[in-house]
């Protein structure tokens, strides 16, 4: 199944080189190699032989594309890989591939910049994947199974579990331990378990430390490594003073749907979540905006659960619902924002679309499918 970036990282790759990051076995590699099967060199850092070659810089000159996999963990491979582009430029084209720690480098300045390009590759989203699968049945699959490559494939309950279990052991018993000297791994399995309950809602950083017996400022650190990690991203609330909030509870969901506990709604939620962060990403990276995902609430706990924001201007308005078409939270918060904004309210079971109050009430499966991924 085609990426949507495919095209996007092949045209980057003429000019400079192409950085991809993203979760574990979403399919990077499986993406690197689609772009030129007949003429590409492929080398993973993880690999004895293949570190040496790296090393030796022994790779063919005349194919179309270089893959390093995972180059992130060479020491200095920043230094060394300007030094490559500096001196040979990108004929072959140049494409570095990882996780967890690549996409913290990505943003730090440093020797390779004005030299890349970087995207995010995310697990497949019903735009993503509507030609191939019907948005109503591929939305349902990521509810049920997640939106990685393997377990929305095979399609199969059993297949997603065996597969979700072992996806979890290697991000916190190899990834986790490989990049962070960090001691208390049964206590972040215990919190990403919390997190994955409480989907939906806001957390708090000291009722969490409470129940794992640590401090509030080691949750908030062990939260960061989860997003690292790409196992979750946090959605803060909306405030025109960022400081504040900051400060405020924010919400957590995950990048693997199926992860999270058994609960529909819950499960629906955060494929909105993840749909709308793979859409804001996808224009940060291909276009250079400035995008982010919030969601609001009131001093009377009324909420909303998406505020998406375009270059710093509120963009759409969003709650996600399994049947209740109730618009009044959107209407309430909506006159606060101006004009521009659009109300969407998306229901993913809904026989017809329909405004009530002027807000639009559409089927979930379908906006989502009409992003763009």
């Amino acid at each position: 199944m085609r990426r949507s970036i495919e095209s996007l990282i092949r045209r980057d790759l003429l000019r400079k080189i192409v950085l991809v990051s993203g979760p574990r076995q979403v399919g990077k590699t499986t993406l690197a190699r689609s772009l030129y099967p007949a003429s590409s060199e492929y080398f993973n850092f993880d690999s004895g032989e293949h570190r040496l070659l790296i090393k030796k810089n022994a790779w063919k000159r005349d194919c179309d594309l270089v893959i390093f996999d995972e180059l992130h963990k060479m020491k200095m491979w920043k230094r060394w890989l300007k030094g490559i582009y500096d001196t040979e430029g990108v004929k072959p084209a140049l494409l570095v591939t990882g996780s967890a720690k690549l996409d913290t480098y990505r943003k730090a300045g440093d020797s390779l910049a004005g030299r890349f390009y970087s995207y995010r590759l995310h697990p497949f989203s019903v735009a993503e994947v509507k030609k191939e699968v019907h948005p109503d049945d591929a939305l349902e699959r990521i509810i049920r199974l997640g939106g990685f490559p393997e377990p929305f494939l095979k399609n199969s309950d059993e297949e997603a579990k065996r597969w979700r279990r072992s996806h979890a052991d290697r991000i916190l018993r190899e990834d986790l331990l490989d990049l962070w000297p960090v001691r208390d791994i049964k206590g972040i399995e215990t919190l990403v378990e919390l997190l994955r309950r409480s989907v939906g809602g806001t957390i708090s950083y000291e009722s969490l430390g409470r129940d794992l017996e640590v401090s509030p400022h080691t949750v908030k650190q062990w939260v960061s490594l989860l997003e690292s990690l790409y196992i979750v991203f946090v959605v803060t609330p909306y405030s025109r003073n960022v400081a504040r909030s900051l400060l405020k509870q924010p919400k957590v969901y995950f990048y693997d749907t199926g992860a999270i506990h058994d609960d529909t709604g819950a499960r629906f939620e955060n494929a909105v979540a993840g749909a709308l962060l793979k859409r804001l990403h996808f224009l940060e990276d291909s276009k250079g905006e400035k995008c982010s995902l919030h969601y609001l609430r009131d001093k009377e706990k009324r909420e909303v659960d998406f505020l998406v924001l375009r270059e710093e201007k509120p963009e759409y308005l969003i709650e996600a619902k399994c049947s209740d078409p109730d618009v009044s939270r959107i209407k309430h918060f909506s006159k606060f924002l101006g004009n521009q904004v659009k109300c969407v309210l998306l229901v993913k079971d809904l026989k017809r679309e329909l405004f009530l109050e002027g807000i639009r009430v559409e089927k979930a499966s379908r906006w989502l499918a009409a992003l763009e991924a």
